[in-house]
Formats: C-alpha cells, structure tokens, sequence
C-alpha cells in the first residue's frame, strides 16, 4: 500500500465531509446532502460513495473528487498541503525522500558548470564591444557595479562562436545542445542558439546557474526575448528572475513585486527596490506564485503601459481575449489569479504604469514614483472594474450590462462573504445602479457557506478505501503502465477515437494523486521529448513524487509486449468509464425519485445528465463488441 493509499484507508470520507458542517443522510450505500461549495440548499444533489471515499456535486458545481479535492476545495489549498494536513489527521508519517539520484545530481552539476563557463564566456565578449557596453550605460541607466552583479553579457554575431569557444576547451556538442547553449536543424547540424544579444544569466531560488534570457540589440530581429529551451536545470514555469537576489528583500518588506522584463527587475534593483522578481515571458504559473508564498503572501503585479499590458490581467474574460492572445505576450489571467490568491491565501494587488512608462523609466525619472505606484495598487477585482470601465460611456444601458457580466462571476469567485458584498457595493456605484439589481442577475459561484459541526451516526468501518478497492488497484496499475511506458497513450488515444470515444483525460481517475501524475504523463508526451522519463521526473509535483516511484517499483517486473498492454489497458480503461457511468446513472435515478418527492426543481437538469451517461454506456458496450470481434 502507498503512502497516499494509507491515508486514505485511514480517514472516513463521511466524517470529513460531515466535520465540515454538511448535513448528510443515509441513501442506501451512500449519503447525499447539501453542496457546501454553493448556495442552492434547496436540493440535495451533494453525494457521498462510502466505499470509495469519493464524493460529487450532481447540481450546479458538477465537481467531484477524493479526500484530498475536498479538503483542497473546501480549505483552498494545493495537493501537497492537503495531503500533509490529511496524514497528519490519519497519523501516517510521510517520508522524506531525494529528489534527485546521486547520478542526477551529478549530470546537473556539469550542466550549471558548463553554464557558469557560459556566463565568464558572455561577459568577456560584452566587455570587447563598447557598442552594447553603451547601449546599456546610457539607454538603459545600468552602472558598471550592476552589469558586473547580474552578470550581463552578450552574444555576438555569427552561428558558431560559442560552439568554437566551448568545443575547442573539451566540450562535447552534445554536452552543449543539452544545456541549451546550441540549436540543432531537421538536417543535423548544430549552431549558436544566441547571437547578437545581450545575454542575461537566470539563477534559481538558490542562486544555481540555470539558463539564460537573451534581448534583441537590432531592433530588426525577432523574438524580442529569447529564452533558453527546457532543459533539465531550466524550466520556465518553475523559475522567476532575480529570485535568488530578492528572497531575502521580499522577506523584510513581506512583500514581492512582479514585473515583465529582466531588464526592469535590473534597473529597480539598482534603485533599491530589490524585491522585485520576473516570470520566463510566459503567463504567471502557480509554481511561481508558490516559490514568492515561502516568502510574502502579499504580492503586487506591475504591469506594463501599453494597452495589453494594462489589461493583461483581463486575459480570460470573453471582452478581452481576442486582443490578448498574442504570441509571447505575459499573460494574467483574472479569474486564474483569484483561485491562486484563495488556494494560497495569498494577497494579490496590480499596479497599472502611468505617462506610456516601463518600470525602468519611472524610476530613472522619480524612485519615489515606484515606491507610491507600488503602495497605491489595486486589488485583482478592482483592477478590472477600473480597465473595463475605462473610456466607456458609463451611462449606456448596454455597457453597464456587459461590465457587469464580467464582474459579478470574478466576484463571485471570492472565497470571502464581507469581500464578496464589498466589491458588489463598489460595481453598483461604479455602475450607478442599484445593488439589488445586480444581485437579481449575478452569476452564482463557488461559494463556502460553512454549517455548525455534526457527525451521521452509523456503525464505524475501519480501513473504508483500503488497497483492495478494485478501483482504486486499477487506477495504480494502469497509471504504473503509462508511468513507464508513455509512448502507449499516443496508441491508447487512437484505439479510443476509433471507437468515437474521446481520448484519455484526468477525468478517467478517480482520485486526485492519480490524475495529477496522469496530467505530467499527457504533459510529457505532448513535449516531443526523447526521454520522457526524465522529463516526467522532472516535471513531477513534489508531493506525488514518492508515488510515482512506487507505481514504477510495481511495473517494473513487466515483461509483457506494448500490444498485449495496449489491449489490457483498453478493456481496464473501458472497464472504469463503464463503471463510473453505472454509478452515476444509479444515482441520478435516485436523486430524480428524491427531487419528484421534495417538488425540486432539479429533475430536468438530472434527466440531462443521466441520458448523457446512458449514451455513453451504449458506446462504451459497442466498442467492447468490436474489440472482441477482431
């Protein structure tokens, strides 16, 4: 038994969910009551399966999940911190274990060596051209006390210098592929990934080389930013710039700020405001949000003045989402920020840049400018209000109507009653309405109405999800299968399509460690990667790590052909969909009975979702006939 099966062996899901305040009642081998994830307590469409320490919301949330989703839900927290707050609870002692083999530790070394020779070989060529040396004095305001601390260096022109330098001193090519210093073409040869840009070395959290950002001198050239590819020491949602500098700055401000370019965190550090970090160019990951929570909880966004930097944090409502998906541009995700600032209880303001100015060019121009933009920022919500509303006719019937439909869901997302009625008072008078009209049309979201404690008093049965749970031995067997042959989902996708089934999905398991180790096998079989071994090693969730080891411990023993396996993980797979859309429509007939009884108003949508259901056991009978058949 895992250690993730262990804990849930221990904890019964019924005196968990009752602990948390839902009032649960006995239906046959299950319990049903009311969702504490929404306000309609008119139906109780909340389901609790004993038997598998699952649970579901058949009505408006339409989610559902184990022990850990509803602790991670119910208390907005990761997997990682849930499953520590569970084994703490089930008195199972989760063992520490290395991240990375004595053998990788090593191979990683090399890497960041050959990239520290990098930094000294960039450096030395920034210093041969007074050009760059220039441009960076006095465009960019860097003194040389500031070039020389970050490191700073360039690449110059022409497709094998680096490759020249590095393989005359006994450096293998392949040796610089890997660590992202070359690029390869479809024909086999290798050239210089950088040339003719300043070069920027990006550190982890502890300082460690880890790859580099590279920005355009000749304003011709594209991309603007170049980063290093992924690597096994670089990974850009997993690192943020200037990091290894700022920890301990953002540690005595308890607070960080984020800006979009290198060169901006640069210059406020050389202004003294050094708790300032950098995302890889890409749209702001939870990861990042986490490396600045073991720090501040309190984070601020400082977003560029053009118009899509001013609303990159509206990317995801319907009003913005054609003029902000363009290629390479940061992304802040409205709603996305919200969860993230819930599930770490995190404080998450944005700061919008006056006068058309980067961060970079306002504190050239004033350093206590940034010092009052920075204490003056809004809170996520407010924000939008503020860019939505901006240069709109405030009096047109229409525009009140469109802004407040994407309003009222990001304030509905609030985890926080007194934030949620604050933010309604504040939209009614942005919008000068009445605040019961917009009450009237809101969008019901996910939110928490807790109830007083009680427990449902019932025999007590020890071990309730124990490792003899078919599913839950399924679920690890096929996952150990995938885990260490993932080139089989490619295969398993296309046998399922033929079948007019849709492809392999994190929905398929149950359970929430599972589907996060199912997301790093998609992940790594969508990257191309040769190894997809060591990418998923890599890539993997802290917390999941010892599972994913044990699941390979279990297959490793397998000897059977990828066709034998091919076909034993169709019918298992099959065997789960069939499974759960049993259960489901058993129970959707039950709640349907409950609804007809109660004079609910629910009938209709659980007639929908059990004639879904239905469908899908036909095609799922069909495509086992066929297989058969052949």
């Amino acid at each position: 038994m895992s250690t993730l099966d262990e804990i849930k062996s221990r904890i019964d899901i019924v005196d968990l969910v009752s602990e948390a305040g839902v009032k649960l009642r006995h239906a046959g081998k299950n319990y049903t009551g009311f969702c504490p994830f929404h306000d309609n307590k008119r139906s109780p469409a909340f389901v609790v399966w004993p038997e598998s320490g699952t649970w579901r919301c058949f009505g408006q949330c339409n989610e559902g999940g184990d022990i850990f989703k509803f602790v991670m839900k119910r208390e907005g927290l990761d997997f990682k911190e849930a499953m520590q707050k569970l084994a703490l609870r089930a008195g199972v002692e989760i063992k520490e274990y290395q991240r990375e083999s004595p053998e990788q530790k090593e191979a990683y070394q090399n890497l960041r060596n050959l990239l520290e020779d990098a930094v000294i070989y960039y450096r030395t060529q920034l210093f041969a051209n007074k050009d760059i040396l220039t441009y960076l004095h006095e465009k960019r305001g860097l003194t040389d006390a500031t070039i020389e601390t970050f490191g700073l260096g360039f690449a110059p022109s022409g497709y094998d210098n680096a490759l020249k330098y590095f393989t005359q001193r006994g450096f293998k090519e392949h040796e610089l592929l890997e660590a992202g210093l070359l690029t390869e073409r479809e024909d086999g040869r290798r050239y210089d990934k950088f040339r003719n840009r300043i070069m920027i070395p990006i550190r982890d959290e502890q300082g460690r080389m880890a790859g580099f950002g590279a920005r355009i001198v000749d304003p011709n050239d594209i991309p603007k930013f170049l980063n290093s590819p992924e690597t096994p020491v670089f990974s850009k949602g997993r690192l943020l710039y200037g990091l290894d500098r700022a920890r301990k700055p953002i540690r005595a401000a308890d607070q960080a700020v984020i800006v979009e370019g290198y060169l901006d965190v640069i210059a406020l550090h050389q202004a003294g405001y050094e708790n300032v970090v950098s995302p890889m160019g890409t749209a702001l990951t939870e990861d990042q949000l986490r490396l600045l929570k073991k720090s501040t909880r309190r984070i601020v966004l400082a977003l560029d003045p053009d118009a899509a930097g001013q609303k990159a944090v509206l990317r995801g409502l319907d009003a913005a989402r054609s003029a902000m998906d363009r290629e390479g541009e940061l992304g802040f995700d409205a709603r996305g920020l919200l969860k993230n600032e819930a599930r770490l209880q995190a404080d998450l303001r944005v700061a919008a840049m006056p006068d058309d100015l980067d961060p970079d060019e306002i504190v050239a121009r004033d350093k206590e400018e940034w010092k009052r933009l920075i204490e003056n920022a809004k809170p996520i919500v407010t924000h939008v209000m503020d860019s939505l509303a901006a240069g709109q006719d405030l009096n047109d019937a229409k525009t009140k109507t469109q802004i407040a439909a994407q309003v009222l869901p990001l304030i509905e997302d609030l985890p926080n009653p007194l934030e949620r009625d604050t933010y309604r008072q504040a939209l009614s008078r942005l919008l000068k309405v009445d605040e019961r009209s917009l009450t009237a049309t809101q969008v019901q979201g996910p939110v928490l109405r807790r109830k007083p404690r009680e427990t449902v008093q019932r025999p007590k049965v020890e071990m309730t999800v124990a490792a003899v749970n078919p599913r839950l031995k399924i679920e690890s067997y096929c996952l150990g299968v995938l885990f260490r042959k993932p080139e089989l989902l490619y295969r398993l996708d296309r046998k399922l399509q033929e079948f007019g089934l849709s492809p392999l999905a994190v929905e398929d398991f149950e359970y929430t460690d599972h589907q996060l180790l199912f997301g790093v096998v998609r992940q790594a079989v969508q990257q191309d990667e040769k190894d997809h071994q060591n990418f998923m090693m890599g890539h993997l969730p802290e917390a999941v790590e010892i599972l994913s080891r044990e699941l390979l411990a279990q297959t490793e023993k397998m000897d059977t052909f990828d066709d034998k396996l091919l076909e034993e993980l169709l019918f298992r797979f099959l065997d789960l969909r069939r499974a759960h859309a049993m259960l489901n429509v058993n129970q959707l007939r039950f709640l349907q009975e409950d609804e007809q009884q109660q004079g609910g108003t629910n009938i209709k949508l659980y007639q929908e979702q059990a004639i879904q259901f239905t469908r899908l056991l036909h095609n799922l009978d069909q495509a086992k006939r066929k297989i058969v058949k052949r």
